[in-house]
């Protein structure tokens, strides 16, 4: 119970954050969560277009946002001379993007998500005109418009003080385009398809393979690697889609992960994973405070002196080292006995990467140390 109350005291403070397992029962997880199919996939989509009707928040004064508002004109067959001078502070040049889902068929609407490329300060009240949406092959794959919803606020002041709130150049569309081509697949035209597993593992992968084949009978299923399950299927769609549905809901047991300690240098955030274990080693972590601090002086000088007044720096300097404390580790040491070392002695994060690089650096890790 003491240990329980520091480890919870010690997560509340914020110092590290421990992630363990050890002491739950093992669950199974559903196919369908831990693994993809092969080729049933979403595909991104990219597009280029101009948002109208804004307030005066739009483009400054850019070619090709001009450049761009001349050709969507010359498509209705409105002809502006090129010495002619547009006035766009209500248009703004914008990219789009948009996930494809599999299988989204011709008809069907996807959300867009709107954002400026240009010195557009807002796109609040804005409208997204006709714009084609492109996949990496080149080809359109949907068309998007509509009236965009911006979370952000903008205001800006005559003596350029300015206030923003989240990110006024940022709006989406909900279900703004429509899809015009489908994406080919080749989900009826094999005889299997393959399972990809979100995290490869070889003792993962064959607890797959022996799930289905325990369920449909040997054969059925083959590992390619630590990633990839082939599983034969059959050729009618109707089928196929019934057998998929059966196989996504097996439950499978999943393998333990492998021992790794995450170290987020930066956040000061240290995750521990439940595998971890230590080797019998001897710890001892002291800090060295330096502390200076200046308390400026006023000089003087005597009267008739023709002396000037200055400031006289006056410095002091003063370094605490705090007397170390050792703590030993025996053999076979879990995540619960670093944690109550942890709690006992009060390491900051900082200190406590130190003791974990020195650990790992002595060999006294059963695991991987990654620092990001």
């Amino acid at each position: 119970m003491k240990l329980l109350k520091g480890f919870l005291k010690f997560i509340v403070t914020g110092a590290v954050i421990f992630m363990t397992a050890a002491s739950l029962p093992a669950q199974a997880t559903r196919l369908k969560d831990i693994a993809s199919i092969q080729g049933i996939r979403e595909n991104q989509l990219l597009g280029y277009g101009l948002v109208v009707g804004l307030s005066g928040t739009g483009e400054k004064n850019s070619k090709f946002t001009e450049q761009s508002f001349r050709s969507m004109l010359n498509t209705f067959g409105i002809k502006i001379s090129e010495g002619s001078s547009l006035k766009i502070k209500d248009v703004a040049p914008v990219a789009i993007h948009a996930t494809m889902p599999p299988f989204a068929k011709v008809g069907q609407t996807i959300d867009v998500t709107v954002s400026a490329i240009g010195e557009a300060a807002s796109l609040r009240g804005g409208t997204l005109l006709q714009s084609m949406l492109r996949g990496v092959d080149g080809n359109v794959y949907a068309i998007a418009q509509g009236s965009l919803v911006v979370g952000g606020l903008g205001v800006e002041g005559a003596d350029g003080s300015k206030v923003t709130v989240n990110t006024p150049t940022v709006g989406r569309i909900s279900n703004g385009a429509i899809i015009e081509r489908e994406v080919p697949d080749s989900f009826s035209n094999t005889d299997s398809f393959v399972f990809n597993l979100n995290r490869s593992d070889f003792t993962t992968a064959k607890n797959v393979v022996d799930a289905i084949n325990d369920m449909y009978g040997d054969g059925s299923a083959v590992a390619e690697d630590s990633t990839s399950i082939r599983v034969s299927a059959p050729r009618n769609p109707a089928q196929r889609v019934a057998y998929l549905a059966s196989l996504e809901n097996l439950d499978i047991q999943q393998g333990d992960d492998s021992a790794r300690i995450v170290v987020n240098s930066r956040t000061g955030t240290i995750v521990i994973g439940s595998n971890v274990r230590l080797k019998p080693v001897a710890v001892t972590h002291g800090g060295l405070t330096v502390t200076v601090s200046e308390d400026p002086r006023v000089s003087q000088p005597n009267s008739f002196s023709q002396g000037q007044t200055t400031v006289v720096p006056d410095s002091q300097i003063n370094v605490e080292e705090k007397k170390g404390k050792m703590f030993k580790f025996d053999t076979g040491a879990t995540l619960d006995d670093l944690v109550r070392a942890v709690n006992q002695v009060g390491l900051a994060p900082g200190d406590l990467m130190s003791v974990l690089e020195a650990l790992d650096k002595a060999g006294a890790i059963d695991g991987k140390l990654e620092v990001i």
